[in-house]
Order: C-alpha cells, then sequence, then structure tokens
C-alpha cells in the first residue's frame, strides 16, 4: 500500500433519542440557537467546544456537523442532549450515535490528467463543464473520491477514517496499476 496522508475536514453523526422534543423551549432555554421553524423544521445548535453544530429535529433526531474527529463528534452531541436533559429529563440516558459520513482530503503528490484516467479507470464520471473534479466510485471500501488536476482528492461517504484512508491509498496504487500517475 502507498502511504497518502489523508485530513479529516467534516465528520456528520446522527442520534435518535427516542421521544419528540419541544423545539421552542429549547430554542428558548439554550444560548446561540437559531430557530425559525417557517424556515427550516429543526433548529441549529452551535457549539464552541469541539467546535461544531447540531440540527435538532422535533421528532427527537439529532445530526452533528463540523468535527474533525470521531471522539469530538459523540463528545459534541452528548454535551447537547446533556443540556436538553436539563429541560426534560425524559431524555434517555442511552442512546445511539451512529457516524454517517467522514470528509477527507489528500494529496497523491503528482498531478493527474483527468480525461486519460476517464477513460481508463473504471466506476469515474467526469463533466469538466459542470464540475473541475473527476467522481471515482470505489466499491471496497465503499467510498466516493474526487479527483482533481492538481492531484488533490476529496473522500466522502466513509463510516470510519481507516475507511477513508483505504481508499485514498487504493485509489493511488489503481492510477499507478494504469500509469496514470
Amino acid at each position: 500500500m502507498t502511504d497518502v496522508p489523508i485530513k479529516v475536514e467534516n465528520i456528520v453523526a446522527s442520534a435518535t433519542l427516542g421521544k419528540s422534543i419541544e423545539l421552542p423551549k429549547v430554542a428558548l432555554a439554550l444560548e446561540g440557537v437559531e430557530y425559525n421553524s417557517e424556515k427550516f423544521p429543526g433548529l441549529v445548535y452551535k457549539l464552541k467546544e469541539p467546535k461544531t453544530a447540531a440540527l435538532i429535529f422535533g421528532s427527537g433526531k439529532l445530526v452533528g456537523t463540523g468535527a474533525k474527529t470521531t471522539k469530538d463528534s459523540i463528545k459534541s452531541l452528548n454535551i447537547i442532549v446533556d443540556k436538553m436533559r436539563v429541560l426534560d429529563a425524559d431524555i434517555p440516558k442511552e442512546f445511539e450515535i451512529t457516524i454517517q459520513n467522514i470528509v477527507a482530503s489528500a494529496n497523491l503528490g503528482k498531478t493527474l490528467n483527468l480525461e486519460a484516467v476517464a477513460l481508463d479507470l473504471e466506476n469515474t464520471e467526469y463533466e469538466p463543464e459542470q464540475f473541475p473534479g473527476l467522481v471515482y466510485r470505489v466499491e471496497d471500501p465503499k467510498v466516493v473520491l474526487l479527483l482533481f488536476g492538481s492531484g488533490k482528492v476529496v473522500c466522502t461517504g466513509a463510516k470510519n477514517i481507516d475507511a477513508a484512508q483505504l481508499g485514498v491509498e487504493k485509489t493511488k496504487e489503481r492510477l499507478g496499476e494504469l500509469d496514470l500517475i
């Protein structure tokens, strides 16, 4: 395998509390909440530490975003739910947090001829009039990479950091096999 360092840009996690939430009550009680039910059906709550944001819905579902580590992603949702529990003691102590998506970036260290990559590499989409990058779908791990002519890549769809790393490394290896890098 190649050694391509990746940088985690964003982690999206979700949680389900198993009970409905009174959003107007939460919006009034928590500082820094954005809530406009006519524009969006949930509220946005931003944390300073770890620097993240969460969407909170009346159904009891939460979506956290902005974390750079899995640990911070889980920690931020737990902090938010703990703050909500002060308002509603019936919010369960135990709830499941699921990592939905990890977005990471990397640099392959060489420029790419995206037209040649589009012709020779399987599972690609390349429409330069629409988007300057090439979309490459990796089957195992199941991730999507955006490849740019500069050699920079963005990996999305990973459920853990190892999958993002492996997706980038397998892509570099495959490009090497096809003499595209």
